[in-house]
C-alpha cells in the first residue's frame, strides 16, 4: 500500500514513515513548499497523512496570519486535491489545542471548541472546513487531535526538564499539582497503522493520547530515576512563581507565562474513542515506558 505524508521531514513524519515502511507500506513524502506539489501527488496512494503545519510558537513572535495560511489554507488546498483523486483516506493532524487551551476534567472529542491562540484557531478553522465537506462514497476523513507528542530525538519542554534535573537544579514548580496526558511516538504510529488497516473504521475526530496521565512532579522523578539521582522538588508558593515569570514575558528568559502554563497546567485527554473503534485496551507502551525511552535518548 502506498501512503503520502506531508511534513515527512519532521519528527513525527520521519518516525511514522519508518514505522509504516516496516509494515511493508510504500511511503512518499510530499512537500507543500514545492509550488508544483499538486502535480507530484500520487493518485494511486491509499492515504494522505497531512502532518505539515506551523507549530505553536511559545515565544509568541510569529505573525497570526502565518498560522492561517499554513494550517488552514494549505490544508483546504490539499483536501480539495484529495477529493478530486481516488485516494481513500485523508488524515489531518490537528491538535487538542484546536478545541481547548485549558481543560477542566478530561478532554473528549465532543467538547465545544474554544481555542484562544492563532495556532489553535487556525487548526480549528481547518477542522470546520473539512467537516463541512461531503465525502464521496468510499472515502474516509480522520481528524487526529494528538496531545504532547514525544520520542527519541524530539526536543522541547521534556528536554528542558531533563537539563534541570541533570544539572542538579531543584524543580521549583513542585507546588503546582497537575495531571497531563502525553503521547509516545510509538503509540501514535500504532494508532495510525491500525486505522489504515481497519477498513470499517468510521470517519471522524479522534484524540490520540497514552493511557495514563502523569504529573510534572512524577515526570521530574522519572527523569531523576533515569539519571540515578534523587529528585529535588521545591514547593514554592504559586503566587511568587507567577509574579516572577511575568518578567519572562518581557525579557528573553527561559521561563515565561506560556512555558509555565505548559509545564504546570492539568491537561488530561481521553483516548477512549479511538480504543473503542480499534477494539483495544492496551497500547504498545505505557506512558512511563514511552517517557523513559525519550528521556534516555537525551543522554546521547
Amino acid at each position: 500500500m502506498k501512503i503520502i505524508i506531508t511534513g515527512s521531514t519532521g519528527f513525527v513524519g520521519k518516525n511514522l514513515a519508518a514505522y509504516l515502511e516496516g509494515q511493508n507500506a510504500k511511503v512518499k513524502g510530499l512537500s507543500l513548499r514545492d509550488p508544483f506539489w499538486r502535480t507530484k501527488m500520487d493518485t494511486d496512494a491509499i492515504a494522505i497523512i497531512h502532518l505539515a503545519g506551523k507549530a505553536h510558537d511559545t515565544s509568541n513572535t510569529s505573525a497570526p496570519d502565518e498560522y492561517f495560511k499554513i494550517n488552514r489554507d494549505l490544508t483546504i488546498a490539499l483536501f480539495e486535491q484529495f477529493m478530486d483523486s481516488d485516494i481513500r483516506d485523508f488524515f489531518y493532524f490537528s491538535s487538542v489545542k484546536a478545541v481547548a487551551d485549558t481543560v477542566d476534567g478530561i478532554l473528549t472529542e465532543d467538547v465545544r471548541a474554544n481555542p484562544l491562540t492563532p495556532y489553535g484557531k487556525s487548526k480549528q478553522q481547518a477542522e470546520e472546513y473539512l467537516l463541512s465537506q461531503k465525502l464521496s462514497v468510499g472515502k474516509r476523513l480522520f481528524i487526529i487531535r494528538p496531545c504532547m507528542i514525544h520520542g527519541p530525538g524530539n526536543k522541547g519542554n521534556l528536554n528542558l526538564l531533563y537539563k534541570i534535573v541533570e544539572k542538579g537544579i531543584p524543580w521549583p514548580l513542585a507546588s503546582f499539582n497537575n495531571q497531563r496526558s502525553f503521547l509516545s511516538i510509538d503509540n501514535l504510529n500504532f494508532f495510525i497503522s491500525q486505522l489504515l488497516l481497519k477498513e470499517d473504521a468510521s470517519s471522524g475526530i479522534y484524540n490520540f493520547a497514552d493511557n495514563e496521565a502523569l504529573s510534572t512532579n512524577e515526570l521530574v522523578s522519572l527523569i531523576a530515576d533515569t539519571l540515578k539521582k534523587q529528585p529535588k522538588l521545591w514547593y514554592i508558593w504559586e503566587k511568587i512563581i507567577k509574579g516572577i515569570v511575568k518578567i519572562g514575558d518581557i525579557l528573553p528568559l527561559p521561563l515565561n507565562s506560556e512555558r509555565l502554563k505548559k509545564l504546570t497546567e492539568s491537561y488530561v485527554v481521553s483516548n477512549e474513542k479511538i480504543k473503542k473503534v480499534l477494539k483495544i485496551s492496551k497500547l504498545p507502551v505505557t506512558a512511563k515506558e514511552g517517557l523513559s525511552k525519550t528521556i534516555k535518548s537525551f543522554r546521547g
